[in-house]
């Protein structure tokens, strides 16, 4: 059966006017296009609906039971397009985000401590995985969106750049070069590096940079969790090569960071999946996670470990 939702309001205000004119007063239709409106609707059920009179319209017996029934209907519909437009307009609910370690450690507080100020009736879930678990996780709808370090392949997933930074040195206070302001890269030739593993998004930006600087190193340790890189280094196992949002430095350790030239970012991206609407509250803790990045873009500008040739 092809009937409209427009067909069923109108034949249910005849039912309540009990006149085509009545009703179109009330709906803003003319008498004709209500007369018309039922007439289709009977003819494609049908049955006939109601009984026409010069003065009136009755209902019939099925017309009586059809109008009963689609009131509760139609009220029912009303009732649960409105809870959906309340949901997608509401600032409260769930958002679930992924993030990588270092991110989660490092960014993620201040923009769950910021949302919650300025969203308490949102719920932030953060999901601390590596990389490929994170992209895996947006790609199958188990977050709203996740963080991530560029470059990604994938041309299904919306992403937008919100923060650069370099990879520094780090080494220990005895170490030699720990004496120099910024360290070339071709100091580290021949270094012994702890580093990393592949489940971190930084990594193969790092063997790029090693790669295309054409220094060959002795990767002594491949670690999971960057934290673990500090007493590493401190152990005297080897140097390492880190982002900067892994700072700061555990305090009172022997340790220091140092920059490294010439200058290689990483740029960390926020990411979701492409012509997939964000609901209102994941769309501002998006906008949460972003205003924190940029603050703490404007925090750097100023120190000298993030400003140099």
């Amino acid at each position: 059966m092809n009937y409209s939702l427009r067909q069923l309001k109108v034949f249910v205000a005849v039912a309540h006017a009990g006149s085509f004119s009545r009703a179109g007063e009330q709906i803003g239709l003319s008498q004709s296009a209500v007369s018309h409106s039922v007439k289709e609707l009977e003819s494609e059920i049908g049955v006939k609906l109601l009984d026409r009179t010069t003065r009136e319209v009755v209902l019939t017996q099925a017309g009586q039971q059809l109008a009963a029934r689609l009131e509760r209907l139609l009220e029912e519909l009303t009732s649960t397009l409105l809870d959906t437009r309340s949901v997608g307009h509401q600032l409260s609910g769930t958002v679930r985000v992924a993030a990588s370690q270092t991110i989660s450690a490092h960014l993620m507080p201040q923009s769950i401590a910021a949302a919650a100020l300025e969203f308490p009736a949102i719920r932030f879930v953060l999901h601390d995985r590596p990389q490929q678990w994170v992209l895996q996780s947006i790609y199958q709808g188990e977050v709203d969106f996740g963080m991530v370090i560029d470059p990604i392949q994938a041309n299904d997933l919306d992403c937008e750049a919100v923060l650069s930074e370099p990879f520094l040195l780090l080494c220990r206070n005895d170490h030699p070069l720990a004496a120099q302001e910024q360290v070339p890269w071709q100091a580290l030739q021949g270094a012994n590096l702890v580093l990393q593993d592949y489940a971190s998004g930084s990594r193969p930006l790092i063997d790029d940079a090693l790669l295309r600087q054409g220094i060959e190193t002795n990767i002594v340790q491949q670690i999971g969790h960057p934290a673990t890189l500090f007493p590493m280094v401190e152990a005297g196992i080897g140097i390492s090569v880190l982002p900067a949002l892994a700072l700061p430095l555990p305090q009172g350790r022997p340790l220091v960071v140092r920059p490294l030239i010439p200058v290689v970012d990483r740029q960390l991206m926020l990411v979701r999946r492409k012509n997939r609407s964000l609901s209102r509250a994941a769309e501002a803790i998006w906008q949460v996670v972003r205003q924190q990045a940029q603050q703490l873009t404007a925090a750097r500008s100023g120190d000298p470990l993030f400003n140099h040739d």
